[in-house]
């Protein structure tokens, strides 16, 4: 029997390393999609079931590319957890209309174009699982979040839009709101310092919120460390 497959967008050592090893010994094959590939094919030779992809997310004919790699090596998309971000930061004297518009489509256009993606094959189904990786920013904007705040607001406002219209088609479309500085598990000391999230923890989240019975399904969850000042 084939493995169900997670698609993880946005492959870095904190959250999307976290991700991927998560799924996969959850059984799942896992697809590592980011710009760049040296870390995740790095992480994909660790994991069973796992293989790296290039993918830019503001690219529409290269996300298409990349998904088609996807379906082509591991079949349909069971989850797909949308982890790519942009924290530039600065102040609107600061920024440039060339960052604010960059943060927008790596926080937000992606996340639309990957979702477009899953949506036939998880609508024919009647089943699946889209997981956005927002932050605080979506809830209040701050000088040096200028650029970074519109942009993760307006991911969550299309999660929001997502939901409404995909809930009823069996697609649970989700989003976790980030509060807080994630450590590192390769370069920091302390993983059980209070004021820092673990990936790892974050990772058991997102894992829930893809097996979550669909007569109690959430649409939002926060997480933050227990020092955390909120």
């Amino acid at each position: 029997m084939p493995k169900p497959v997670c698609a993880v967008v946005g492959i870095g050592p904190k959250n999307g390393a976290s991700f991927a090893r998560r799924f996969a010994s959850e059984g799942y094959a896992v697809a590592l999609l980011s710009r760049k590939t040296d870390f995740s094919s790095k992480l994909a030779a660790e994991l069973e079931s796992a293989k790296a992809y290039a993918c830019d997310v503001t690219d529409p004919s290269t996300v298409e590319a990349a998904f088609a790699a996807v379906r082509a090596d591991m079949g349909e998309i069971d989850v797909l957890v949308y982890n790519a971000g942009s924290g530039v930061w600065g102040t609107i004297e600061e920024l440039s209309a060339h960052d604010f518009e960059q943060s927008w489509r790596i926080n937000t256009m992606g996340a639309f174009l990957v979702s477009k993606q899953v949506i036939p094959s998880m609508k024919e189904k009647k089943a699946g699982t889209i997981i956005f990786v927002g932050a605080t920013a979506s809830l209040r904007g701050k000088p040096f979040t200028t650029a970074f705040a519109p942009a993760k607001a307006s991911q969550r406002s299309l999660a929001q839009a997502m939901a409404r219209h995909l809930w009823p088609s069996g697609i649970h479309v989700a989003l976790i709101i980030i509060d807080g500085g994630v450590k590192s598990l390769v370069s920091d000391a302390n993983l059980e310092a209070p004021e820092t999230l673990n990936p790892d923890d974050i990772a058991t989240t997102v894992h829930f919120l893809s097996q979550q019975p669909r007569s109690a399904w959430s649409f939002e969850v926060d997480v933050r460390p227990s020092q955390e000042n909120w």
